[in-house]
């Protein structure tokens, strides 16, 4: 079956972009690196309030830490790198036929 939504590599491989549509703020340490790696804008760093029981973060001294949260998730363009870099694997990603 071809579809549209369906990419070559240049090695000539089809590949399937796979488009973020969430991310796990409950997990999200707010290190950045899937803001630093997307080229699109599609991340934006907020707040976000914790309670005690919230074991990632009981050094934390304030009630609230920053996490990202998609900002402009239409400009994703499923390369997938966000997944990739993100250490505690908070990106959820749809392919693109199923959107």
């Amino acid at each position: 079956m071809t579809s549209n939504y369906l990419g070559t590599t240049r090695g000539g491989e089809q590949w399937e972009p796979q488009f973020v549509t969430s991310i796990n703020q409950d997990t999200c340490i707010g290190c950045g690196r899937c803001y630093k790696v997307c080229s699109r804008d599609v991340f934006d760093l907020i707040e976000r309030e914790i309670d005690d029981e919230d074991e990632d973060f009981d050094d934390y001294d304030d009630d609230v830490v920053m996490v990202m949260a998609l900002a402009n998730e239409a400009d994703c363009i499923g390369c997938g790198s966000c997944s990739k870099v993100c250490p505690k694997s908070c990106h959820g990603h749809t392919p693109a036929m199923q959107l």
